[in-house]
Parts: structure tokens; sequence; C-alpha cells
């Protein structure tokens, strides 16, 4: 397990410096100047020099990335070009928390409402119940998440007008906190991210537990009595679990920092609402934290999905 550990560590590193590579070159070579967009009509040519050392920016661009590299190392992405002076992680500190909560709950929607689905559909395959259940997920899998957004925020707006509720349509209430009030901000959000994703999880449980229901050893293990129960969940469902850890390792990372779309619409504070912001303003610092970020959390949840492959199989072996 150890030394497992440590080759995924490894190649967490080299994963994080091929993509902040990418991104760095993407920045370096993108037209516009940075530093003359932040300082606009009080732009003076002693003043622009004086910014673009203090930055870094006067150096060959090797010399600039491997300074990313080093400060990177230390956990320091740098300062923001758009708020001059003020370090990346300062802005994106009070997001992480915001995304990673929107990200946690979604996922849990993805297992809660897509795993039983589709597994009721393998099961009733090629009946009312699968042609329902499927229509439904490819529906809500088919519709682009800002008109399912901004559906939701007109129904409740309707639902406010006519009952005089007075839900909220925006914002997300305070962080990992769960009063009344903090629910209403989330629900909406959290619902429509979640349900989105669930329809993918519906349609991958579906097709890996038809392919499982197919194989010899089910057939054996009704031949031999055993109860459906036992057949479904015992035998086929855990063998159908490993595409779906795939997927969820995967998804885990994108999740957190995925929900661009959401996060404007529902003017949720999270490092969504930032990123697009910064792209907006030119601000190649905190974009670059963001892609480091989201490259962590994806090789995170590929690491904690292999793990997972041993629970579910033990003739899997962490190699």
């Amino acid at each position: 397990m150890i030394q497992f550990l440590i080759k995924r560590l490894i190649g967490l590193v080299f994963v994080v410096i091929g993509v902040t590579f990418i991104t760095f070159i993407m920045g370096y070579f993108a037209p516009g100047d940075p530093i003359r967009t932040m300082l606009g009509e009080h732009f003076s040519p002693l003043l622009y020099a004086q910014l673009r050392h203090a930055y870094g920016l006067d150096l060959p661009w090797y010399e600039q990335y491997w300074n990313f590299l080093v400060h990177l190392a230390h956990f320091d992405f740098g300062y923001s070009f758009k708020t001059q002076g003020r370090p990346v992680w300062d802005i994106l500190k009070d997001g992480v928390p915001v995304s990673m909560e929107l990200a946690l709950w979604a996922l849990v929607v993805y297992l809660l409402i897509g795993v039983p689905v589709g597994i009721i559909s393998a099961l009733k395959a090629n009946t009312w119940v699968d042609t329902l259940n499927m229509g439904i997920m490819l529906v809500l899998y088919a519709m682009p998440i800002f008109v399912f957004c901004v559906l939701v925020q007109v129904l409740i707006v309707f639902i406010d007008q006519e009952t005089g509720a007075g839900w909220p349509v925006a914002n997300w209430g305070e962080p990992w906190h769960y009063t009344w009030t903090d629910i209403q901000f989330k629900l909406a959000p959290v619902l429509v991210f979640g349900l989105a994703g669930a329809a993918y999880f519906a349609r991958i449980t579906r097709t890996s537990m038809l392919e499982v229901m197919r194989q010899d050893y089910i057939r054996t293990a009704r031949a031999k009595g055993l109860s459906e129960r036992v057949v479904v969940y015992r035998h086929a469902l855990r063998n159908a679990l490993i595409p779906l850890i795939t997927v969820t390792g995967v998804t885990l990372g994108f999740t957190i920092t995925g929900a661009f779309l959401i996060e404007n619409i529902f003017n949720i504070p999270g490092i969504g609402t930032i990123t697009v912001s910064s792209v907006l303003d030119r601000d190649y610092p905190v974009i670059q934290a963001t892609t480091v970020l989201l490259a962590f959390g994806v090789v995170l949840g590929n690491l904690l999905a292999d793990i997972a492959y041993t629970l579910v199989d033990p003739r899997i072996k962490l190699e």
C-alpha cells in the first residue's frame, strides 16, 4: 500500500507539472498585456516597468515558469494581477470551502438517485419502468445546465409570487452551516447540479448491470437456488460497481471546480465564480491556481478509486 501511494504521489507531481506548463504557456502567449490592463488610464512607462519587474514578467519564460514551480512547492500561487499585492490563495481560500460543499452534496445526489435508478432500470430492462426512468434521465442529461438553472430560478420566483414563501433564488448562505435559512439557499443549486450528474450515473449503472447480469456466474447463482436479492446485490451489483467507481473517481475532481455555470448563475461565491471573473480580467495567476487545484482533485479522485477497487473486488491488488 505504501509503495502504491508513493508511486501515485510521484505521478501527481508529473501531472501537476504537465498541467501547469500547458496553462503557463497558454497564458504567456495569450494576446494582451495584464500589466497594461491593470494600469488602465494610470499607465506610465516607469510604473509599467516597475510592475513587470515586481511580478517577474521581465524574465525569460523558462525563468518565470521555474519561479512558479518553486513557489508552488511552498503552496504559494503568487500574487493577483487584478488586485495588486493580494496573494492568489487569499482570493481563493474563501471560495474553496463553498465549492467543496457544493461538490460533496452534488456527489451524494449522484449516488443516491443515479445508482438506484440505474439498478431498477437494469432489472426492469425493456419495460415501461425502464423506458420511463431512462427517458427522464436522458432529458436531465441532455438539457444544458444553464437552461436547467434558469428554469429552476423561474420556478422559484413563480412559487414565491403565488405563495409568498420568500425562497431565495441566489447566493449560498454560510458554508457548512445547516440552519433552515442556509438550507433554503443551498437546496436548489445542489439539486440542479446533482440531478444533471445523477442522469449520467443512472445510465452508466444500467449499462454495467445489464452486462454483469448476462454473465455465466449470475446464471450459476440462480441455478443454485439463491434468492434474487442475493444474486443482484451480492453477485451482480458488486461487480457492476467497478466502472462506476472509475467514473466517481474522475468526477470527484471535476465537481469541485467544474460548477462554473451553476456558481455564476446562482451567484455562489465559489472558485468557479472567481475563475470566470479571473478569465475576464486576464488574471493568470488565479487561473493557474485553479487549474492546479483541478489537477490535484482529479488525481486524488483516481487514487481513491484505485483504493476502492480493492474493497469491491479483493482480486485486484494495489501494485
